[in-house]
């Protein structure tokens, strides 16, 4: 995989907070901006970042969500709008390293954090409030264009300066695409799934998802 066209783009970050929609009072922490300084990455968050729905949003699984810019004009055009960086509500917009190349278990380096990949991202319904189109989780679902989540295995200062580095792949090659296929697609494939269940480093909550459709 070469390492020259896979690197960060921007590091986004933000506190939860209020916002009005609809007349609708929304607690939320969708809202990043950009931050043009090197940023300390800790356990579960960003120096300078949280998550207001802390059963669905964050957590050591969940403590980076990553999104590829590639993407971004693909959903300009479908939003009719233009995006800047963070639009998704992601840490990291970055260049490379799409859902069809990243694989669940894979670990990174990033400055002189490493991180690893957990699961793909499912996008929730504030993000659709907030493009005011409610349809768009399952647009997400079906582009295959999710994003995904690091959990950390090394804390450190996060900088756009150095490129993301691949240092380490597990042995079941489960890409980021082929996870959200067996998850929002192909969902009674029971050899898929248990392939998926194979990776010891999947997400606790997106395993027991296929457990119960194993019936476990």
């Amino acid at each position: 995989m070469p390492n020259h066209t896979n690197k960060i783009i921007s590091v986004n970050v933000g506190m939860p907070k209020s916002i009005t929609f609809q007349e609708k009072i929304l607690f939320t922490g969708i809202n990043k901006q950009e931050v043009n300084k090197p940023v300390f990455l800790y356990k579960e968050k960003f120096e300078g970042d949280g998550q207001a729905d802390l059963d669905n949003h964050g957590g050591e699984d969940k403590a980076v969500c990553v999104y590829s810019y590639q993407h971004y004009p693909y959903w300009q055009k479908r939003l009719q709008q233009p995006l800047s960086y963070g639009a998704f509500g992601e840490n990291l917009t970055i260049e490379g390293l799409t859902e069809e190349v990243v694989c669940i278990g894979d670990i990174y380096e990033l400055g002189e954090a490493i991180v690893q990949v957990t699961q793909p991202r499912q996008p929730c319904y504030k993000l659709a409030k907030i493009y005011d189109q409610d349809k768009l989780p399952i647009w997400f679902q079906n582009s295959g264009y999710t994003g995904y989540y690091f959990r950390v295995l090394q804390e450190g200062i996060v900088t756009k300066v150095k490129p993301i580095k691949l240092l380490e792949r597990p042995t079941k090659n489960v890409t980021v695409s082929f996870a959200n296929n067996i998850m929002y697609h192909d969902k009674i494939n029971i050899e898929g799934i248990k392939k998926i269940l194979e990776v010891d480093e999947l997400s606790t909550s997106w395993r027991n998802v296929f457990l119960k459709r194993m019936g476990v």
